[in-house]
C-alpha cells in the first residue's frame, strides 16, 4: 500500500508538474498520509467513539461488564485497564479502539449486554482485548488512513483533470518539447489513479479479514472456551436491529460487520471480515484446546488454506491451553424484565437519578430535571434530588489536598433500603448510581477519592 501511494504521488506530480514533479508529488503523497495518520492517532479513539454514541461507565454501573474486561485484561497481561463504554442501541455488537495500551477502550451495545450470558460476553471482551493486545487497532487505523490517502489523492487529481488540469497538462507538453513522453507520463498517472485504490482497498479489506481470524484464535487462547465466542456470533449474526450509529468508516472496527444483513455474509473481496459461518465452524472444532496450533489445525481444515494466521513462533508450544468447563446459568429473566433492566441501564449510562419514595414509588428523574426535590404523588413525601457535580473543580481539588479534611469526611454512608438503581451525592457533589448488580460494601469516589460505605 505503501509503494502504491508513493508511486501514485510521483506519477501524478510528473504528469501535472513536469519535468521535476515526481518527487514532489511523492514527497506531497507521503506528507499527505503523515498529517492524516497524526490526526487519527491522536484524535482517532475519540472521535470514533464520540461518533458512534457510546457513553462510558464505571464498576458501579455494571459489574459483571467491568468484571469480565478487568479478567481478561489480566488474562492478557495487557498493560492498561481499558476504559469501557455502551451504545445504546439494541443491535448486539462490540468494537475496540486506542492505537496503544496505555490508552485503549472497549465499545458494546446495549444489544450485546441484553442478549449474551457472561461466557459468551467474555468471548466478545477477550476478541476485543485481542485487537488491542495485537496492535491490531493501530495496524488496520495506519493501513485506513493509508487507504483513504490513495483514495484521496485520485479524487483531487480527476478533479483537477475536469477543472483545468488537462489545459494545464497541454501547455505544459508544447512547451517542454516532450510531448511523447509527457503523454506516456499521464496514461501511467490516469492508470494508476484508476487501480490504485482498488488494489489498496483489495489488500486493505485481506488485511482486516485475516486480524479477524488472528482475534478469534487470540480470545479462545485468553478464555479457554471457544464455543462462548462461537455461540455469541451466532446470536450477533442474528440480529434483525439495525446499528444505525455505524458507518462504511467505522464498521470494519466491529466484531461484526453491522451494516450487512444475513444474507451478504459470504467471504468476497470487498469484505473486512470473513464469512461469519467459517469463523464458527473454526471455533467449533477446537474441541482438544484452545491454544493457537488447535486454532489453526482447525482454519485449515475448515478453509482448506494451511498459510498460518496465528504467529508462526507460537505454533507447536507446549503451553497447556485446555478448554475449561462452562460456566453456570444464571436463572433467567423474562423478556419483560430484560427490557426493563436495559432500560434502566441506559437511563443510568445517560445521567438519570434513579429515588424511591418511603411508600415504595420509584422514580427516574431525566438530567435535565432542574429543581432540587421531588413530590411524591402518592403520599406527598418530599425527597431531595441528587445533583450533578454541584461544587466546581477547584473546591473538588482542595478537597485532594487537604487531607485531614478528607481524613474526617471520607466515613460517609450510604443506606441502600431496596435492590434497585440507587442515586446519591458524594459529599464533593459528585453524583453516583449503584446498579442492582452491586455487591460491595464501599465504593470510591472518581472525584474526591472518598471511600464510601455501602449498608
Amino acid at each position: 500500500m505503501g509503494l502504491f501511494l508513493i508511486a501514485l504521488g510521483y506519477f501524478i506530480g510528473a504528469a501535472m508538474f513536469p519535468p521535476n514533479g515526481g518527487v514532489i508529488g511523492a514527497v506531497g503523497a507521503v506528507f499527505i498520509w503523515l498529517f492524516l495518520s497524526s490526526i487519527s492517532y491522536f484524535s482517532g479513539d475519540k472521535i470514533l467513539l464520540m461518533s458512534s454514541g457510546a457513553k462510558e461507565v464505571t464498576h458501579d454501573i455494571h459489574p459483571m461488564l467491568f468484571n469480565i474486561v478487568e479478567e481478561m485484561k489480566i488474562a492478557s497481561g495487557l498493560s492498561s485497564m481499558p476504559k469501557i463504554y455502551i451504545i445504546d442501541n439494541p443491535a448486539p455488537n462490540a468494537f475496540a479502539t486506542g492505537v496503544k495500551p496505555e490508552r485503549c477502550a472497549v465499545a458494546v451495545t446495549a444489544g450485546l449486554l441484553n442478549q449474551l450470558n457472561r461466557d459468551e460476553l467474555q468471548g466478545v471482551i477477550a476478541h476485543e482485548i485481542s485487537h488491542i493486545l495485537n496492535r491490531d487497532v493501530l495496524f488496520m487505523t495506519m493501513s485506513g488512513i493509508m487507504l483513504g490517502s490513495i483514495v484521496l489523492i485520485s479524487h483531487t487529481f480527476f478533479r483537477s483533470m475536469l477543472y483545468g488540469g488537462g489545459r494545464r497538462f497541454r501547455s505544459s507538453k508544447s512547451s517542454q518539447g516532450a510531448g511523447q513522453a509527457q503523454a506516456v507520463i499521464m496514461i501511467v498517472a490516469v492508470l494508476l489513479a484508476i487501480l490504485a485504490p482498488i488494489v489498496a482497498r483489495i489488500i486493505y479489506f485481506a488485511i482486516s479479514r485475516k486480524r479477524e481470524y488472528l482475534a478469534d484464535a487470540s480470545a479462545a487462547r485468553l478464555t479457554r472456551y471457544p464455543d462462548g465466542l462461537a455461540s455469541a456470533l451466532e446470536k450477533i449474526s442474528a440480529n434483525t436491529h439495525d446499528l444505525k450509529s455505524a458507518n462504511k468508516v467505522t464498521a470494519p472496527m466491529y466484531i461484526l460487520n453491522p451494516l450487512k444483513d444475513k444474507g451478504q455474509m459470504l467471504s468476497n473481496l470487498s469484505s473486512t471480515h470473513p464469512p461469519i459461518t467459517k469463523r464458527i465452524q473454526i471455533l467449533r472444532k477446537m474441541s482438544h484446546g484452545a491454544g493457537f496450533d488447535q486454532y489453526q489445525e482447525a482454519f485449515s481444515e475448515v478453509t482448506g488454506k494451511v498459510s498460518p494466521v496465528v504467529p508462526v513462533s507460537e505454533l507447536n508450544s507446549n503451553d497447556d491451553f485446555s478448554i475449561r468447563e462452562k460456566s453456570a446459568d444464571l436463572p433467567g429473566e423474562s423478556k419483560k424484565s430484560q427490557k426493563r433492566d436495559l432500560n434502566d441501564l441506559m437511563r443510568a449510562v445517560n445521567n438519570y437519578a434513579f429515588l424511591t419514595c418511603i411508600c415504595g414509588l420509584k422514580f427516574k428523574i431525566p438530567p435535565n430535571y432542574t429543581n432540587s426535590d421531588i413530590t411524591c404523588p402518592r403520599c406527598e413525601n418530599i425527597m431531595i434530588v441528587p445533583l450533578l457535580d454541584f461544587l466546581s473543580p477547584e473546591a473538588i481539588n482542595q478537597i485532594k489536598q487537604d487531607k485531614s479534611k478528607e481524613k474526617d469526611e471520607s466515613q460517609q454512608v450510604y443506606n441502600r433500603s431496596h435492590g434497585g438503581w440507587h442515586t446519591f451525592n458524594c459529599n464533593c457533589g459528585h453524583r453516583i448510581q449503584l446498579s442492582p448488580a452491586f455487591a460491595t460494601d464501599r465504593i470510591t469516589c472518581k472525584r474526591c477519592e472518598r471511600v464510601i460505605q455501602i449498608k
